[in-house]
């Protein structure tokens, strides 16, 4: 199968909000890029929305919106196909021409790390995120009529942090399918892998079908919980109720709304879906990790306990479980012990820029001048941030002036 790669990654986010240590963190799950497949049913899901505790926000898009593109965009992509039939073989099928159209590689579009968006804002901006950008593909297969079969990667938990939230990603992409013209089955041409994430990023792990009513869930799910991030609980209550009309057994986007009641103070509210949600999957890490931290927040510590004994060893696979003990032993001065925790944070998670960083200034406090100004470069590194990108080399620049 051939692959095109343009850097397309995206997010199954597990928000969490700090409060104690790892245990006591809110978790979400944001989707744009993966996928959890639910066969419980939820029956009657309006009976779990609270309409009269949120103001109704206008203008959020509706699913039939989510894979539209304007008039100007369908003109374009129509003109470029027509142009590379007059410059190219005629053979080429139209899942081979999108394809090369979208490819990053090209200068189309382009993978960031951003905010979640439509279809037609994608195509706007040129770039978006993972799950941006495969609405995009998709849509603009749908004007092609080249069917699309969407795709979770059963990639390894890649772990963010956001404003005090915890961001577990994931991926997903979309293959492109040859078209079929009545009888006639092109039988010698092969689907064709999208994926905006380099081939080598992705290959070996396995790979599962999703239908678009999850993609769909998915982009309400990942709006709600950017929106949650930001402070706006009205919009991100008005996403989610879109998601969850549309999916009503989401399990993240269940678990968002948990998370959401809680931090509009409605307890029991989010205790039923904590509870709806473990009666779907009964070891659902995101739930039990809420239901375990609003448990521990009521003082409820024999129920508490008995979720803590199904979380623990999930929980060490979170490398902020390592940095938050890390942290902790820094600003105790236990140098030697923070430099272990630290280590095995960056095991856990190498790409993470505040790792390195804080083994950085661990180094330096036990005299090891060498190795702090190695990592406060790995720091430089990896980090996007122009803010910490500004510290860091400020820092750097303190250590060798030292």
């Amino acid at each position: 199968m051939k692959s095109f790669s343009s850097n397309f990654c995206c997010v199954k986010p597990s928000l969490s909000k700090s409060s104690l240590l790892f245990i006591c963190l809110l978790l979400i799950s944001l989707q744009a890029c993966t996928s959890t497949s639910n066969t419980a049913h939820v029956s009657q899901i309006e009976q779990y929305f609270y309409d009269e505790h949120f103001t109704e926000v206008d203008g959020l898009p509706q699913p039939d919106e989510l894979f539209s593109l304007p008039d100007d965009a369908i003109r374009e992509l129509r003109t470029e196909l027509q142009r590379a039939k007059l410059t190219k073989s005629n053979n080429m099928l139209a899942n081979e021409w999108l394809a090369e159209y979208i490819n990053a590689e090209e200068g189309a579009f382009q993978y960031r790390d951003n905010m979640t968006r439509v279809a037609s804002e994608t195509f706007s901006e040129r770039a978006g995120n993972c799950l941006s950008l495969v609405l995009l593909t998709s849509a603009l297969a749908q004007e092609l009529g080249v069917e699309v079969e969407f795709q979770e990667i059963e990639v390894p938990p890649v772990w963010d942090k956001q404003g005090g939230f915890y961001l577990v990603n994931g991926h997903i992409n979309l293959r492109l399918l040859p078209l079929s013209h009545g009888d006639t089955v092109h039988m010698l041409k092969r689907a064709i892998q999208v994926d905006f994430l380099p081939e080598r990023a992705v290959r070996g792990f396995d790979k599962k079908k999703i239908n678009k009513k999850t993609v769909t869930a998915m982009f309400y799910n990942n709006v709600a919980a950017e929106s949650l991030v930001m402070g706006d609980y009205d919009k991100a209550y008005g996403f989610l109720k879109l998601g969850l009309q549309e999916m009503p057994s989401y399990m993240p986007a269940l678990n968002t709304l948990a998370v959401l009641y809680r931090y509009k103070g409605l307890n029991q509210e989010a205790e039923t879906l904590y509870k709806l949600a473990l009666e779907i999957d009964n070891y659902d890490m995101n739930a039990l990790y809420n239901y375990a931290v609003m448990l521990g927040a009521q003082d409820r510590l024999e129920e508490w306990a008995a979720v803590h004994k199904r979380l623990e060893l999930e929980r060490i696979d979170n490398p902020y479980y390592y940095y938050d003990m890390a942290q902790q032993a820094y600003f105790d001065k236990e140098y030697q012990d923070a430099l272990l925790w630290y280590k095995r944070a960056v095991a856990k998670a190498d790409y993470r820029h505040e790792f390195y960083f804080g083994l950085s200034r661990a180094y330096w406090q036990t005299g090891d001048e060498r190795r702090a100004q190695a990592n406060m470069k790995k720091a430089l590194n990896l980090s996007n941030d122009e803010n910490n990108k500004l510290k860091y080399q400020s820092k750097l620049h303190a250590m060798k002036s030292h």
